[in-house]
């Protein structure tokens, strides 16, 4: 319903070793979750349900705007857009919230070092204790589909408009930290 059900799945960079897949998805309450799965030692064209391991939960206050696009990294890293949390305008102020897991790009590690994930040290507000560490941008209304550029590493993002704007947004390689503007600005216009 609305904005909900199965939104991404990404193959873990070692996949041809260790069968990881990572499944973006809201479940029955209109929550999200981010769970990994590895593929049925009885029928590689399945995932084992028994293998599930929930990496990340977020608590949804909307149907709508609940991101879900999740991709590797060139890094290795796994990253993770989530939206503002749905209803009209960002009626619960999270995407100018650095506190919050709502209307950010996330970059975490999965790589099993840590369980569930690990946040990478060199994200860009590790040790800022206003930021969810995870956060690798920011001032998202609905970053749902986001592609790294396979000859220059640049992230192009893809984020839902309010009104008349649509954004295609850029991060540079080698930056990150970015501040999108959403709900101060929409596009290149003041919204609130």
């Amino acid at each position: 319903g609305s904005e909900q059900g199965l939104l991404g799945m990404a193959l873990d960079p070692g996949f041809a070793e260790n069968g990881r897949v990572f499944v973006s998805f809201t479940d029955s309450d209109g929550d999200s979750q981010i769970v990994r799965y590895i593929i049925s030692a009885d029928d590689p064209s399945l995932l084992d349900p028994g293998s599930a391991v929930t990496i990340l939960s977020l608590n949804q206050p909307y149907q709508n705007h609940n991101g879900g696009n999740i991709v590797f990294g060139p890094d290795g890293y796994l990253y993770i857009g989530f939206g503002d949390g749905g209803g009209q305008g960002d009626p619960d102020g999270n995407a100018q919230n650095p506190g919050v897991l709502f209307a950010k790009i996330l970059r975490i590690d999965v790589s099993g070092d840590q369980e569930p994930y690990g946040i990478p040290a060199d994200n860009p507000f590790v040790g800022d204790a206003s930021f969810v560490p995870e956060t690798f941008a920011w001032g998202f209304r609905n970053p749902w589909r986001f592609s790294f550029d396979r000859e220059t590493g640049d992230l192009w993002i893809g984020d839902v408009g309010q009104n008349t704007i649509e954004e295609i947004d850029l991060i540079p390689t080698g930056t990150s930290g970015q501040n999108f503007g959403w709900s101060a600005m929409e596009g290149n216009d003041c919204f609130n």
